[in-house]
C-alpha cells in the first residue's frame, strides 16, 4: 500500500449524527481524494459489523477499520478525557492525519468538524 498518500479519520462511533456527517462528505468528496492519490480510511471502535451496515446504510466507497481494543487508536493519541454535559469520560476525539507516501505523518487536524472536515483537508492538499 505504499506510494499513495492516507486521510486517517478516527470517529468516536457509526450511525452518529457527527460522524455521519463527517463520513458522508468524504463519501462525496471521495473521487477528489482519489485524484489527488489520497486513500481515505476511518476507524472507530465500532465492530466489523457495525461498520458494514455505516458503509452499506450511507454507499460509503472507503476503508472503515475496526479498533476495539485501542491499538492504533491509542497509537495515535486519539484515546483521550472527554466532558459532556459536565461528565468526563474516555473516548475517541475526533482527528484526521494525512499521512504521506513513506507511512510519516504530514499533517494533523485535531477536533475537527464533521460537515467541513474533507474539504478542509482538500484545500490543504
Amino acid at each position: 500500500m505504499r506510494g499513495k498518500r492516507w486521510s486517517y479519520i478516527s470517529y468516536p462511533k457509526d450511525n452518529t449524527p457527527g460522524c455521519t456527517k463527517q463520513a458522508c462528505a468524504f463519501a462525496g468528496l471521495y473521487g477528489e481524494f482519489q485524484e489527488k492519490g489520497v486513500e481515505v480510511i476511518g476507524i472507530s471502535r465500532d465492530s466489523t459489523a457495525s461498520h458494514a451496515r455505516f458503509a452499506e446504510k450511507y454507499g460509503l466507497p472507503f476503508i472503515l477499520l475496526s479498533d476495539p481494543e485501542l491499538a492504533a487508536i491509542q497509537a495515535y493519541g486519539v484515546w483521550q478525557e472527554k466532558k459532556l454535559y459536565g461528565k468526563t469520560t474516555m473516548g475517541v476525539v475526533r482527528t484526521t492525519f494525512l499521512i504521506d507516501e513513506q507511512g510519516h505523518i504530514e499533517k494533523v487536524m485535531p477536533k475537527v468538524k464533521p460537515d467541513t472536515n474533507a474539504a478542509e483537508i482538500l484545500a490543504w492538499l
